[in-house]
């Protein structure tokens, strides 16, 4: 290797991306050594680290071209030792000059002096503050002043943070393409209206607030009738935005959040999880605007409009994004709270469920507690044109009938399965029988056994009972 021309060596080393691998690189010759240590431009540390100033700045010169920093004490204890401050921060900031992106997560002795000294490093583009206990809004008004770069935020429970002088300044700069905050209780998403010009360029916003019980299972009564955008009373348009995502919020009596759903041009994923007090209108003025949405995720969950506990949106909704979104690829619907003995607890019918399946291009289909959709559903989705990947969660109405059907959707390859009692070891004979599928994947079916879906598809998963992750859908 010694012998190899220095730039051959260096090109050989940027093309290994395992950690574990360039660690290995390194042990074997001083050459290698050195050219790993200016080859390597992202690292993740955390309880291992030795915070003390000499080995940090040690650390910094043995990679003196790191532009990606990940610092994560998630799981730490006092046993594990010292934890990075505002003086091992300082050692970051000042010798990695081309730090781009950093990532602080579960730091909790990091404050606003620590974001000071971050605020003079004006290369970083992305940052991002996982449960940084200490940190306020008077450290993050500093970093949005002196990080003249930053073009992407996250805040996630940074329970601190409140007042938004920060995000006043951040729209008056017009800089940030990317904007995340979940779990910040100090934060209210009315407040966010006040990034003003900021929307303009804003690519990707997230909110998510607080969960609370109230949220999901609301006891406000709504007006199914409110149009939030028959005026505009909000001076600002979100002409770039392509990913929106709002999540545990209620936005009554006060308009909030649901003003952007009718300024967006640009939007190709759009994620609505448990919104109280939306209604059709929303949705209307949404997809007048939208003609290039790509992909929607409606987690729906019970609310009272007027006298009457139902989901936020009718036919009207789907009838609407049938018309005006054309390029709709994924659809993924779930419903909390609604009972299969109440089919019209869910706003939604077959009927205006399948009118939008015909109108687009659906290709992925995740359908949790849709107590409309039965057997006749399975049989109109066996001629969609361009369905590959269909989830059915809790489906009861869903039998071996609809398994016949689906096995002859012409571009179907996977399939998967969770809590769906009502689908037997005959309901999976007829998919193998149909020789399609790439990928099955079943959970929780008490009719399938696990020696019936032996060869379905090329790759099988089974299991009888609950995962973790299908656990996180209920």
């Amino acid at each position: 290797m010694e012998d190899l021309p220095e730039a051959l060596v260096t090109e050989i080393v940027k093309r290994v991306s395992r950690t574990s691998d360039l660690n290995s690189i390194s042990l074997v010759s001083k050459q290698l050594y050195t050219i790993e240590g200016y080859q390597r431009g992202a690292i993740r540390v955390g309880s291992g680290l030795c915070t003390a100033t000499e080995a940090l700045s040690s650390l910094c010169a043995r990679f003196p071209n790191l532009w990606k920093v990940e610092i994560d004490y998630s799981g730490w204890i006092p046993g594990h030792g010292k934890q990075l401050d505002n003086k091992g921060l300082f050692v970051f900031s000042s010798h990695c000059s081309s730090l781009i992106d950093l990532t602080l997560s579960f730091c909790s002795y990091i404050d606003d002096s620590g974001l000071g000294w971050l605020a003079h490093c004006k290369t970083l583009v992305s940052l991002r503050l996982n449960n940084a206990p200490l940190v306020t809004s008077f450290g993050l008004y500093s970093v949005a002043v002196g990080c003249t770069s930053l073009c992407a935020l996250h805040l996630i429970d940074c329970e601190e943070i409140d007042s938004v002088e920060w995000l006043e300044y951040l729209g008056r700069d017009g800089s940030l393409g990317e904007l995340v905050v979940k779990n910040c209780k100090g934060i209210n998403h009315h407040e966010l209206l006040k990034f003003g010009a900021g929307w303009m360029k804003l690519q990707k916003f997230e909110f998510e607030g607080k969960i609370r019980i109230s949220d999901i299972f609301p006891s406000d009564v709504y007006d199914p009738s409110y149009d939030a955008h028959s005026t505009d009373i909000y001076d600002f348009c979100c002409e770039s935005l392509k990913d929106l995502r709002l999540a545990h919020i209620k936005i009554w009596p006060e308009i909030g959040l649901r003003v952007v759903l009718g300024k967006c041009k640009a939007l190709e994923n759009l994620c609505l999880e448990y919104v109280n007090a939306l209604n059709d209108n929303d949705m209307i003025a949404l997809s007048r605007g939208c003609s290039n949405l790509k992909s929607i995720s409606l987690w729906l969950n019970l609310q009272r409009y007027h006298n009457e506990a139902t989901t936020s949106f009718t036919d009207i909704t789907l009838y609407a994004l049938a018309l005006n979104c054309r390029k709709l690829q994924i659809l993924d619907l779930k419903f909390v709270g609604c009972s299969p003995d109440w089919p019209s607890e869910i706003g939604f019918t077959q009927k205006g469920f399948l009118v939008l399946i015909q109108s687009c291009p659906i290709r992925v289909l995740v359908l949790h507690s849709a107590n409309f959709f039965d057997d006749d559903g399975m049989k109109a989705l066996s001629s969609s044109p361009n369905l590959e990947t269909l989830e059915l969660i809790r489906c009861e109405a869903v039998t071996d009938a609809g398994m016949r059907f689906i096995a002859h959707a012409p571009c179907l390859s996977n399939l998967t399965l969770r809590v769906c009692h009502e689908v037997t070891d005959v309901g999976v004979a007829e998919l193998g029988h149909a020789d399609k599928l790439e990928s099955l994947v079943i959970e929780c079916c008490r009719g399938v056994s696990l020696q019936a879906v032996q060869g379905v598809a090329k790759s099988v998963h089974y299991s009888s009972e609950a995962s973790d992750a299908l656990s996180k859908l209920f």
